[in-house]
């Protein structure tokens, strides 16, 4: 997903703000230079004046024995310039406009493209905006464990146990990230509480941020709140997140069924739901409701828009939460 307008105009002025902090590290240096160095001075102007005249010879196409003589003259000049820099204590480099990406400049771009720093901004902005920055840290495949998943309980419908059954839910979320951006896909997992919902929903969000996809998580009560603020109070922002919630690259609704349900949230999951599958959007939902509660709480006709639009993932067992306490706090 191209970054939207507001994002790539965040990125552009953090640039702007290292362009400025260079140029007056630049200026100070040059303060203090021509300070100690009176001649730097003189070079300088010197190197500025011929500069323009080599510029007025390339401006006519009229290359000839003068242009030579004066690219003569300025490797001189800027070879006496770094001697007097060496001799004085100075880096050689020390007049040079500093950057922190020696690539681009700090302008962002190499050869009209995206370097390799705006990339990393890129990512880095999206991490800040999904709201789950701090928490990938430590939720993520690294950090993952099928140890907490019994082989003991048994999902009687598919006969595998709570181990397999994780297996497959991880091979599924694997898979579904290897499609992202090839393939239209949607997530359901559901299972009782502590049973790894959210980890993996996290785990997904840190590889597809890493790839710079959009990624935004919300618990279903903070997507619900942003949702009525921007229906019965709408700003200017609000208008913007919850357009945003609708366009991202994955959206993340955790908890379903932990917030306040009446008719404005059952018909906002709706919309919210319906839209991004009409837009291709992909999502993720955890709940802990099974799909009988799910129906009577939501209504059959949104249970059946995201049966037929997304796959159902399921996960058993013990709750994990419980079991690090009693275990000391080793990984999922």
């Amino acid at each position: 997903m191209a970054l939207k307008n507001s994002q790539y105009d965040t990125i552009m002025r953090q640039y702007s703000r290292l362009q400025h902090q260079n140029r007056h590290i630049l200026d100070d240096h040059i303060k203090r230079a021509y300070a100690e160095i009176p001649e730097l001075s003189q070079l300088d102007s010197q190197v500025a004046e011929i500069s323009l005249k080599k510029a007025r010879i390339l401006l006519a196409k009229d290359a000839s024995a003068e242009d030579f003589d004066l690219s003569e003259k300025l490797s001189e000049l800027g070879a006496r310039r770094a001697e007097l820099l060496r001799t004085h204590g100075f880096p050689e480099d020390y007049l040079k406009l500093p950057s922190h990406c020696r690539l681009c400049g700090d302008t962002g771009y190499v050869d009209g493209k995206k370097c390799s720093c705006f990339k990393r901004a890129e990512i880095d902005l999206l991490y800040t905006q999904s709201n789950i920055r701090e928490i990938l840290k430590t939720e993520n495949f690294s950090h993952f464990s099928f140890d907490y998943y019994s082989e003991d309980i048994i999902n009687p419908l598919t006969g595998k146990n709570a181990r397999e059954t994780a297996r497959d839910a991880v091979k599924k979320a694997r898979l579904f990230i290897s499609q992202f951006g090839s393939s239209f896909e949607n997530l359901f997992l559901y299972g009782e509480t502590g049973v790894g919902k959210t980890f993996l929903t996290h785990c997904i969000a840190q590889e597809l941020l890493e790839q710079a996809y959009c990624v935004i998580y919300f618990t279903s009560f903070d997507l619900f709140d942003l949702l009525a603020k921007n229906a019965f109070n709408a700003s200017g922002e609000t208008d913007d997140l919850a357009e945003h919630v609708m366009d991202c690259d994955l959206l993340i609704i955790d908890d379903l069924g932990t917030e306040l349900t009446n008719s404005f949230v059952s018909s906002q999951l709706f919309l919210c739901v319906n839209e991004r599958i009409l837009r291709k959007k992909s999502t993720i939902i955890s709940t802990n409701l099974t799909t009988e509660q799910f129906m009577e709480r939501y209504s059959e006709r949104t249970f059946s828009r995201i049966s037929s639009s997304y796959n159902m993932i399921k996960l058993i067992g013990r709750d994990i939460r419980i079991q690090k306490k009693l275990m000391g706090g080793k990984n999922l």
